[in-house]
């Protein structure tokens, strides 16, 4: 089945009401607009409905409606809801959720004149041995490898993924094109810059196509060594580990959610390095750009064993 996927986003405007002016005629609509948020109220004339009090502190003038913070509601992976200000000093993404489509679990991006796209892959170890045929058979075009972790105990060291060498051999033989990620928890950029080191000897040999991938995540129902770790260190761990790639001659970039741009990524500090964005609703729900998304954790790939991320490339047409 083919489903066209439609969001409709209702922003919160918090505590607002406007004086309305007596004079002003039946069914009258008033906006008041900011950059990419639209409040709408219809009002009907007073002789109609009768005397109405306004208390003066909740009176909002136009104007002040210009400077009024746009608001994101959001939820994670595991349901839980989030409320947070937009930044407008941050780059805003400009898809059209109307032409995002599903057919099974793979997603399109069609009717946008302004993009093209194609879908891929992450894996690790975990996904066990691949037939990588079978992949690119499959419609899938490019992937992302694991190409190590650090451990999240206190010793945290450094591990190549078990099946990086035989994946990235493998990948690239049956065409599709290849990105790595690491899956960091560096505590500081002293050990930031020990993982992008790893990373760089591991690559020796190879070529990509696609970036290196800045991997912090957050361990959950387990003590981690990360777990005490502030935003802004995580910032600057992420600015480390990107410049040492960039020097190296690769392409960086940072894996996120929306609760790590909502509470731990400083956006603006990381405006350089595009996006790979995670997000299991049906749409995306960031408002910031991003260049992939990860639309699933449950996907069904031929030649993959078990369940694998998806995802798509929204490429701008020139």
């Amino acid at each position: 089945m083919r489903i066209q996927i439609y969001s409709v986003i209702m922003p919160v405007v918090i505590g607002l009401q406007l004086s309305i002016c007596a004079q002003m005629p039946a069914q009258t609509v008033v906006y008041a607009e900011t950059d990419s948020v639209v409040w709408r109220q219809e009002t009907t004339n007073k002789e109609e409905t009768g005397p109405e009090t306004v208390p003066q502190s909740t009176t909002l003038e136009t104007e002040d409606l210009e400077d009024s913070p746009e608001i994101l509601n959001f939820v994670d992976a595991f349901g839980e809801s989030y409320q947070v200000e937009i930044n407008p000093r941050i780059k805003k993404h400009d898809y059209e959720f109307g032409a995002f489509w599903r057919d099974g679990m793979k997603l399109s991006y069609e009717g946008d004149v302004r993009y093209t796209y194609r879908l891929g892959v992450d894996v690790s170890y975990h996904q066990g041995v691949i037939d990588w045929d079978k992949v690119k058979a499959d419609g899938y075009d490019f992937a992302f490898l694991r190409i190590g972790y650090r451990g999240y105990g206190q010793s945290g060291t450094i591990n190549l993924d078990k099946q990086f060498i035989r994946n990235i051999k493998n990948a690239q033989q049956a065409g599709l094109e290849v990105g790595v990620y690491f899956f960091s928890q560096a505590v500081n950029e002293q050990e930031a810059a020990e993982e992008a080191d790893f990373v760089l000897a591991q690559l020796k040999g190879y070529e990509l196509q696609l970036p290196v991938v800045y991997d912090p995540e957050s361990i959950l129902h387990a003590k981690a060594r990360t777990d005490n770790v502030t935003g802004e260190q995580f910032t600057k761990n992420t600015i480390v580990f990107c410049e040492k790639m960039k020097e190296a001659g690769y392409e960086p970039m940072i894996y996120s959610n929306m609760r790590w741009e909502a509470y731990q990524f400083d956006l603006e500090a990381l405006s350089e390095y595009p996006i790979w964005y995670a997000d299991y609703e049906p749409f995306p729900q960031t408002p910031y750009h991003f260049r992939f998304w990860q639309y699933t954790n449950e996907g069904s790939v031929s030649g993959i064993k078990g369940a694998v991320d998806l995802n798509i490339e929204l490429i701008p047409i020139e």
